[in-house]
């Protein structure tokens, strides 16, 4: 029987598709009815010739050792009823993909257990005799092929996504995720799904995952995951992964962070695990006692301190060494009911995703399903984790890396809409980089139900509504720690590395791996993050590497943004013995000489390269906690010196969340981005 093996291509390409596995069990269905109308059936019993006749008749397409045949065995009689020519008339339709049975004797008795062992060494045979077909030239037309037209478009596809023309593999992908072209029932349909997955290289499972509205069907599930060692828990299996990590010349926060995963309860596992390794630093008071804490909780103590140092590469060569992806992936599978665990594990993920060297790893752990998966939630702060590593993974369309902390909001899938500029938020003190663009809350209408308010609710406008409205940009929220208080730094050991100063440096090497400066920029700020961006962009005009950073700046937005200083520094500072002052508020601190040198370089840059400024000034006070209700930013700290200021009735937390799409704040924010990009967008 002619075969479609020489349209998978050579079988030096076949070796380079991790996911192939070889399969010697197949099964072979004898209908024990007439079907359709072609002619009469006849019964007889057949001889064990017959029954490899027919095996190979129904057997026919053998695809990177799996065998994909015509039935499954439905019940198989000492007498059976064959209609010959309704078999030779299904051996040109559909096969079905069947994974790799169990071949124990004591599971098959009798007849049964004969036949599979006869078709068995029919496979054998096959899979020798023709095996010289992987060798031969792919021939488009399939002039050799007795299959339908639908079943040549599925290969073809195939074919074309492992193309040296970029452009030819591009869109191959890009048909094969729109399906269109199939056809058949939900068995066909499962079938194709399951070739693809089990045929695709890595660069097309990766494009398959960046591919909006994907069926998650294109992809194999995590491979089964070995036992753990000697019964530990997961803790304990964590605790060994950063014992194992490098202990020394380490950045001092990922020294913080491993010393508080492995306090207390870890030192005898470290002792055991070749000497006791603990930096002993000063714990909060909350996890001296950390062998007595849930294990949930150890668990996410020993994540954050891998978080750390999944941002060494050196270490990261180390988490894939030490089996870290595979014992990611079992944490991942155990803990869907934690959001938090799960953002964590993703975050690594992405983080090591920034390794080229480790995507074949990331990729045979299972981790492309489940990102493709998570693309899908509803929670933008999930997405976007899982949105970042997969373009981290995607070396195909994406050429710009994404550091940890720089999410993409717009575009998070492949598109063949063209990027003509870049949006840029930078949240405040106490920000994030999606709760603080979200959507001001608001009371639930009385004529409405709660399911329609929450499904019109954004949790991040610029990722719906700024996207929606011009879907040429690509938009970018970044995040980093900020904390009113030394009581709550994620990091206290180093105090400088919250300042403005270090910030911005910080930040500007994040966003140049991020591609920004390549094409028109526009900032958006709130609070601090003004400040930072008056500071990076300063800096940037003073380093010949970052030039393009100010030279290709269309815009600042900023809202309620200190730059004379705030009075909430002035309240910090007041009630020391209640709120010790972090770096970042003794910085605001009303008419500071700093925030007055930082504002008069700003205004030199800004004039000379002739930036567009809006700004937004609160005018209602703020609740600072249960007591206290103050202007954060007053008017008068609000004015820039240049450009146009727009008091707007709202507080300090709501000056950058609008209410709704049509709301003044977005109308106007949405006109000044159009305006000065106007020209680079074609408007």
């Amino acid at each position: 029987m002619q075969s479609l093996i020489g349209a998978v291509g050579s079988q030096s390409q076949l070796d380079h598709c991790p996911n192939l596995r070889m399969s010697v069990a197949a099964y072979c269905i004898f209908c024990c009815r007439q079907i359709g109308t072609s002619g009469p059936a006849t019964k007889k019993q057949p001889s064990w010739n017959d029954i490899r006749k027919i095996a190979k008749v129904t057997g026919s397409l053998i695809l990177g050792g799996f065998v994909f045949i015509t039935y499954e065995v439905l019940s198989l009689k000492k007498l059976l009823q064959i209609d010959t020519q309704a078999i030779h008339q299904e051996k040109l339709k559909s096969h079905v993909y069947i994974r790799t049975s169990s071949r124990n004797p004591n599971e098959y008795q009798g007849i049964t257990y004969q036949a599979r062992k006869e078709i068995h060494r029919a496979v054998r045979k096959i899979l020798e005799t023709e095996a010289k077909v992987f060798r031969r030239p792919f021939n488009e037309h399939f002039s050799t092929f007795d299959g339908e037209d639908h079943e040549c478009a599925l290969w073809l596809l195939l074919k074309r996504t492992q193309s040296e023309d970029k452009e030819v593999r591009l869109q191959a992908v890009q048909e094969l995720a729109k399906n269109t072209h199939w056809h058949g029932n939900v068995c066909w349909y499962n079938y194709q799904y399951g070739t693809v997955a089990q045929t695709c290289d890595q660069r097309t499972a990766i494009g398959l995952a960046r591919s909006k509205d994907i069926d998650l069907r294109f992809f194999l599930p995590p491979p089964t995951l070995p036992k753990m060692k000697n019964d530990y828990l997961i803790e304990d299996e964590l605790r060994l992964l950063l014992v194992s990590l490098p202990q020394s010349g380490l950045d001092p926060c990922v020294q913080y962070f491993t010393s508080l995963a492995l306090r207390e309860s870890s030192q005898t596992l470290a002792a055991q695990r070749g000497g006791l390794w603990c930096f002993g630093g000063n714990g909060l008071p909350y996890c001296e006692t950390l062998g007595k804490v849930p294990s949930e909780t150890v668990e996410l103590f020993c994540l954050q301190a891998l978080v750390q140092h999944s941002k060494v590469s050196s270490h990261c060569d180390k988490i894939e060494a030490q089996g870290g992806l595979q014992l990611l992936q079992r944490i991942y599978q155990l803990r869907k009911d934690s959001a938090k665990i799960q953002r964590n594990i993703i975050r690594i993920i992405g983080n090591m995703a920034l390794d080229e060297r480790l995507h074949s790893s990331i990729v045979r752990a299972g981790w492309v399903s489940v990102l493709a998966e998570v693309m899908k939630s509803p929670h933008v702060i999930q997405s976007s984790h899982a949105s970042r590593a997969l373009a981290n993974l995607d070396r195909d369309t994406v050429q710009e890396k994404y550091p940890d902390g720089v999410y993409v909001l717009h575009p998070q899938y492949r598109s063949s809409q063209p990027i003509r500029a870049d949006i840029l938020f930078v949240h405040g003190l106490l920000g994030a980089a999606f709760k603080t663009w979200r959507q001001q809350d608001i009371d639930q209408p009385v004529d409405k139900k709660a399911s329609e308010v929450q499904e019109e609710y954004s949790q991040c406008w610029p990722k719906t509504w700024l996207a929606s409205d011009c879907p040429a940009l690509r938009i970018i929220s970044v995040e980093y720690d900020t904390r009113l208080s030394d009581w709550k730094a994620k990091c206290p050991v180093e105090p400088h590395r919250t300042s403005i100063a270090y910030r911005s440096n910080e930040l500007l090497e994040k966003l140049r791996a991020a591609g920004i400066g390549e094409r028109p920029v526009v900032w958006v700020s709130h609070s601090m993050g003004g400040l930072l961006v008056k500071k990076m962009l300063v800096d940037a005009s003073k380093n010949p590497e970052m030039g393009k950073i100010v030279n290709n700046t269309r815009g600042i937005i900023f809202y309620s943004v200190p730059h004379h200083g705030s009075q909430l520094a002035e309240y910090s500072i007041n009630a020391r013995y209640l709120l010790f002052p972090s770096v970042e508020v003794k910085e605001l601190s009303k008419d500071s000489p700093a925030l007055k040198v930082l504002n008069d370089d700003f205004l030199s840059v800004a004039k000379d390269k002739k930036f567009p400024v809006l700004s937004f000034a609160e005018t209602l006070p703020t609740h600072i906690g249960s007591m206290l209700k103050l202007h954060v930013v007053p008017l008068e700290s609000a004015k820039l010196g240049i450009g146009e200021l727009i008091p707007v009735d709202v507080n300090h937390l709501n000056i950058c969340k609008p209410k709704k799409k049509d709301a003044f704040l977005y109308q106007r924010t949405l006109k000044f981005i159009q305006d000065v990009l106007a020209t680079d967008l074609g408007e």
